[in-house]
């Protein structure tokens, strides 16, 4: 019996290049409906990327390969491990849902709730699946720009493992082991990473590197028990050291400092899988937890060097059913319930030991979604969610999407409505800013698109088009200088500022994806325009652009295998112009940049490979004063058996 995962989880994937035209119509993805379908069965957006695509591309850092697919910006403050911003068609970076193997890996103490992808990296990481537009009805909150999963290895045989190592520029040294097997029942898998840089400078224009080390670990099993039952066990551990820039005395700007943070994840998961109606229902019982400590640290402060640490919590309870009602249609439905919780503290050398600031609340979710043929090539899929908050209260919202694959069988139209929405966070409601009676974002968004096979000259080419509308949003107010409204006067107590639900944004945009392979080279590449403002007509930027947003964004990969087995490769990804701050009134320069890379089997088992980053050692600023890594040339062994 297949394992049925919360999770996005590709159980089939192929193809050497990640920034094809989507995945093949047959293959079968679950990040759409979380059970197993074939992608030509959706009307929602996809894209994976691959096991191969990992090799292929060397991918140390995940939001690295984030940022070749259609639709997805990424923005880092200074070198790897810097904090790193995913946005999903303009959306917030904290309104994009992030997963590893189905669990919540979003950090719940965080201003926004978002996460962090600087402490992601490409050590126990099988495949990744990033499903576009709002798509809260099965996902719940957070998932107003989409979803990313990420999805660790099993292995398929009775022992097996994969070994790499590599070394660079900026003092780089990167590790990864991974061991697993199959017997009696048992299925297992652990990974583990070490990596080292001594990195670049925050601060833009600084003299001094700012490095970052981090180490890994995840495992999965899972274990047949006697009457079909399954038992799923999932786990990781992640420590990121990064030191960063900061704003030291007596001039108090950004410049060169001795700051550093400290960022530990630890995540868990226990699942149950068992049939019912002579296995027609599959049901599926989880208990999960994930925490995100983050420690700030000033060697310089007197009293203590710790300035600020944060503690999150996420605790979620889960049971999902499918239930099978005929040979062509398929039901989807389930219950939540997530508790989360934040621990805050800020010391000082006044305050050396605050007592920290504790908030916690719930969130209780049900679901159903249907999904089947209305006519030959024709598919539906439609549901419904309900929440109810601790904070805020009810919440539903809704989706449909259909799938029309055409008779002549190179062909689908994909169209979808779909609604997300966002729940406030701890801190935007409970810190000394918090806003109790804040409501939930949420949005409504819309896409068409089409994909078309060339089987003459075996191309893929597709186009989507898509809009969404974000109201209700969340944003921070500053009060002026004796202010005397009870917003910035709680209790007669003055305070700096609130947050309150002011902000409505547009986002509206094109993608298009085409791919093509002649004999042994492979060309892919994909545009993507991203039109994103603020629509909040009571604000002084009405109408002007989202920070760090490029209107253009375009990637270009070609891959070349001998039969020899020599593989060379060429990578080009463009940004344009952008601003970072929402008046605009900063602009970020358009860039682009040039990777090359190639591999080469020693022997069965063992490849030697490298890499050259930022060839043309462009000097290139996605965050205002960061610094950024110039070129960068890497070496490395990879085996496996």
């Amino acid at each position: 019996m297949k394992t049925l995962l919360l999770a996005a989880t590709a159980l089939t994937l192929h193809g050497p290049q990640s920034a094809r035209a989507e995945t093949s119509i047959s293959e079968i993805v679950v990040v759409g409906t979380r059970t197993p379908q074939a992608l030509g069965r959706l009307g929602q957006q996809v894209s994976v990327v691959s096991p191969a695509d990992l090799k292929t591309h060397q991918a140390v850092v995940i939001s690295d390969l984030l940022a070749t697919l259609p639709g997805v910006g990424v923005s880092r403050n200074g070198g790897p491990g810097g904090v790193t911003s995913v946005r999903i068609r303009g959306a917030e970076t904290d309104q994009t849902l992030v997963l590893v193997d189905g669990v919540k890996l979003n950090d719940p103490s965080s201003a926004g709730g978002a996460y962090n992808f600087a402490n992601l990296l490409a050590g126990p990481v099988a495949s990744v699946e990033v499903l576009r537009g709002a798509q809260s009805t099965l996902w719940g909150s957070q998932a107003i720009g989409g979803v990313v999963n990420i999805v660790t290895p099993l292995p398929t045989r009775s022992l097996e493992g994969a070994a790499s190592f590599e070394g660079g520029s900026s003092g780089q040294a990167d590790g990864r082991l991974s061991v697993g097997g199959v017997a009696r029942g048992l299925t297992w898998g652990v990974s583990g990473e070490s990596f080292a840089n001594t990195g670049v400078s925050a601060f833009r224009g600084g003299r001094e590197p700012d490095g970052y080390r981090h180490q890994g670990l995840s495992g999965r099993a899972s274990y047949d028990l006697p009457g079909d039952l399954r038992l799923d066990v999932r786990g990781l551990w992640s420590r990121g050291r990064v030191k960063i820039d900061g704003f030291p005395p007596p001039d108090y700007v950004f410049a060169d400092d001795g700051e550093y943070s400290l960022t530990e994840t630890r995540l868990g998961y226990l699942g149950l899988s068992f049939p019912l109606v002579g296995g027609r229902l599959k049901n599926r019982l989880g208990l999960s937890q994930t925490t995100t400590d983050t420690d700030s640290f000033d060697p310089t402060q007197a009293g203590t060097s710790l300035t600020y640490q944060t503690q999150g919590e996420t605790r979620r309870s889960e049971y999902q059913g499918v239930i099978e009602l005929s040979p062509s249609w398929q039901a989807t439905f389930g219950a939540e319930r997530e508790a989360s919780r934040a621990q805050t503290a800020a010391p000082s050398a006044y305050d050396p030991h605050p007592v920290p600031g504790l908030a916690h609340t719930g969130l209780s979710s049900f679901y159903a979604q249907a999904l089947g043929d209305l006519a030959s090539g024709l598919t539906l899929t439609a549901g419904l969610r309900h929440d109810r908050h601790d904070a805020f209260g009810d919440h539903t919202l809704g989706q449909a999407a259909l799938a029309w694959r055409l008779p002549d069988g190179t062909t689908i139209i994909r169209a979808s409505l779909a609604q997300g929405f966002k729940a406030p966070t701890l801190y935007q409601l409970y810190s000394e800013y918090g806003t109790l009676t804040l409501a939930p974002e949420s949005a409504n968004s819309g896409d068409l698109g089409v994909e078309h096979r060339l089987d003459a000259v075996n191309a893929n080419v597709s186009a989507t088009v898509f809009h969404r509308q974000t109201r209700d949003q969340i944003d921070f107010v500053s009060c002026a200088f004796g202010a005397t409204s009870a917003a910035c006067r709680p209790e007669g107590i003055r305070r700096y500022g609130y947050y309150d639900n002011i902000a409505r944004t547009r986002a509206r945009g094109l993608e298009l994806t085409a791919d093509v392979t002649v004999a042994a080279l492979t060309l892919s590449g994909n545009y993507s325009y991203v039109d994103v403002t603020n629509q909040a007509s009571a604000s002084a930027n009405y109408g002007k652009r989202l920070a760090r947003r490029p209107i253009h964004q375009a990637n270009l990969n070609a891959d070349y295998r001998a039969v020899s087995g020599l593989s060379l490769g060429f990578g080009l990804r463009f940004a344009g112009k952008s601003f970072d701050d929402a008046a605009n009134t900063y602009r970020l320069k358009a860039y682009a940049l040039t990777d090359l890379r190639l591999s080469y089997p020693v022997r069965s088992g063992l490849e030697a490979y490298g890499r050259v980053e930022n060839l043309f050692d462009r000097r290139y600023e996605p965050t205002r004063d960061y610094g950024t890594p110039g070129r960068g040339i890497f070496l490395g062994l990879r085996g496996h058996f």
